[in-house]
């Protein structure tokens, strides 16, 4: 891989990762693109870990108050708090148990699309027809921004991370189907926006985690210099893309990127007939 294509595919990760168009679905279209037909695992694995950084970043207090709340849970509990006492009186730790929450069918859903990934991150067309559904969902979202509440409950959070683990599917963007199913769930944006970046976590831990297996066990791990600078450009620009997203779906514009999410997808499934 060339210096000027790790940079390249650097930014679309850094972009497409927060921004609701979808990285996985632009890496496929952009490695197609360049003729790279079998990215080296670890790039992949780097290039997402650039980008996780900038959430542990952006959100560093958030997940310092959760990891605190958790931790004297356990204080609380042995002096007689029950768990419906902690999850109404501490905002934190209800947070981090909806966290918790959401995650199962997210990573139930992963493990199972996980064993057919040679074909979803092959098959240009179905990138293309999944960031079509993607522009549909984020379209929707206009209708579903006002009068909604900040309380996340189990429901919620469980169906939040069901369109998680279904945005496995490349093409289906990660950030835009959780914080539009946050939205026609009942919650307001900056909470909706907040809840599926935290939710994230996890989820790109275990996977990334499962993908670092699998790359130690065949090929290893490899950090050239091209996966050096990819790394890097996705979390500068990772950070500043997710710092506009969230001043985007402050605003209740999260539907302006639906029709960029059409034509992208039209262009993919036309490419293959041209």
């Amino acid at each position: 891989m060339h210096m000027y294509q790790a940079v390249v595919l650097g930014i679309i990760q850094g972009l497409a990762e927060f921004l609701p168009v979808s990285s996985s679905g632009h890496l496929v279209l952009f490695q197609n693109f360049f003729g790279i037909t079998d990215p080296a695992l670890s790039f992949d694995i780097s290039l997402h870990m650039g980008t996780l950084a900038a959430v542990l970043l952006i959100f560093y207090n958030d997940i310092k108050a959760m990891v605190l709340s958790l931790t004297g849970s356990f204080t609380k509990m042995r002096s007689g708090k029950t768990l419906n006492d902690l999850l109404k009186q501490d905002k934190n730790f209800m947070l981090a148990m909806m966290i918790i929450t959401g995650s199962v069918p997210t990573a139930i859903l992963g493990l199972i699309i996980q064993k057919h990934t040679d074909f979803f991150f092959s098959s240009v067309p179905l990138v293309g027809l999944m960031l079509i559904l993607t522009g549909i969902f984020l379209w929707f979202t206009k209708k579903f921004n006002t009068n909604n509440t900040e309380n996340i409950g189990y429901k919620q959070a469980l169906f939040i991370g069901l369109c998680q683990g279904i945005a496995v599917i490349p093409g289906i963007s990660r950030s835009g189907s959780t914080i539009a199913a946050g939205l026609f769930a009942g919650i307001d944006r900056e909470t909706s926006a907040k809840f599926s970046f935290l939710l994230s976590i996890p989820a790109i831990l275990g996977a990334e985690f499962l993908s670092l297996k699998d790359c130690i066990s065949t090929t290893g791990l490899s950090f050239d210099q091209a996966t050096i600078y990819g790394t890097i450009t996705s979390f500068i620009v990772g950070f500043f893309a997710l710092k506009l997203l969230l001043k985007i779906v402050k605003k209740g514009r999260l539907h302006y990127f639906a029709p960029y999410c059409w034509l992208v997808g039209i262009i993919a499934i036309a490419a293959v007939f041209i």
